[in-house]
């Protein structure tokens, strides 16, 4: 199978474009620059010049694949409102309208929890109310994505499949490490949960994703077994004392932030091979 990859010089991209390597998939990479992905250029994947931004340079990128992992993805620079919508839905459009006029047969677009809000008095489930207008541009931009690319599978029958992401971490990433002195700015409760999802996981889903048959215009949620406490996950890096306070008030949403995963379960087989935080800092996988 041949396979575009884009963000894959990326936090997920580069720990997810080595599996795919691995198990055979002939892989390009769409770059804007080929000198920051020498170390996966030399690991076997093609790469292909193209940018979001510039819809003339995607027709060539994905013609002649059989498949698009879409990873790429602006949400770090959270005052760059403008840039967050331009990648995250604009650029998401133009690459899945280019892939269908080339005739890709399948589209995988990985999405967010952040689309969730509170509220849904259980673990969210893929079908919840998620709201457009939603002041984060990073959620609103993605939900937006998310029914365009949906609009595309039922008015022209693109195969799109959409993975909400948790919490990625694992495999010396620092995404932990960086989120959370967020936590304290951001005055997030101690009680509050995380739902976690290892590299190793989400490199699992988008295969089966890739792989399983009748899941065209299909959302999944993809996360481990144990959602885990902000207080127990800064506690683990010793921070647990500087990052919250003392004194809170109880917890108003105790399933906020804890995701449903039964469907990737019923539909794929998908099973976590890393099913806690506590399991991968046992392995040593961190």
């Amino acid at each position: 199978m041949k396979i575009l990859v884009t963000g894959a010089t990326g936090k997920v991209g580069r720990r997810l474009v080595p599996r795919l390597l691995a198990k055979g998939y002939d892989i390009s990479i769409l770059v804007r620059d080929a000198a920051k992905a020498t170390d996966l250029i030399e690991m076997g994947a093609k790469a292909i010049t193209g940018d979001l931004y510039v819809p003339s340079t995607l027709p060539p990128a994905v013609a002649g694949m059989d498949a698009v992992i879409h990873l790429a993805a602006l949400f770090r620079t959270f005052t760059d409102n403008e840039g967050i919508i331009r990648t995250n839905r604009e650029g998401s459009i133009a690459l899945a309208q280019a892939a269908l006029e080339a005739g890709v047969k399948r589209f995988v677009f990985t999405s967010t929890s952040n689309v969730y809000g509170a509220g849904y008095g259980r673990p969210a489930r893929e079908d919840e109310n998620v709201d457009i207008n939603d002041p984060r541009a990073y959620s609103s931009s993605k939900i937006a994505a998310e029914q365009e690319l949906i609009s595309l599978q039922q008015n022209k029958g693109f195969d799109v499949r959409i993975l909400r992401l948790g919490f990625v971490y694992g495999d010396k990433d620092p995404h932990i490490e960086e989120s959370i002195p967020l936590l304290k700015k951001l005055k997030r409760h101690p009680g509050s949960r995380m739902h976690m999802v290892h590299h190793l996981d989400v490199a699992q889903a988008l295969i089966l994703l890739l792989n399983t048959e009748g899941l065209d215009g299909e959302i999944f949620n993809v996360a481990d077994d144990a959602p885990i406490t902000l207080y127990e996950l800064a506690d683990s890096f010793g921070k647990a004392a500087e990052t919250f306070d003392t004194t809170t008030e109880p917890l108003n949403d105790p399933f906020q932030g804890v995701q449903d995963i039964s469907k990737l379960r019923n539909k794929t087989g998908f099973r976590p091979l890393v099913p806690s935080y506590y399991t991968a800092r046992d392995l040593d996988i961190l």
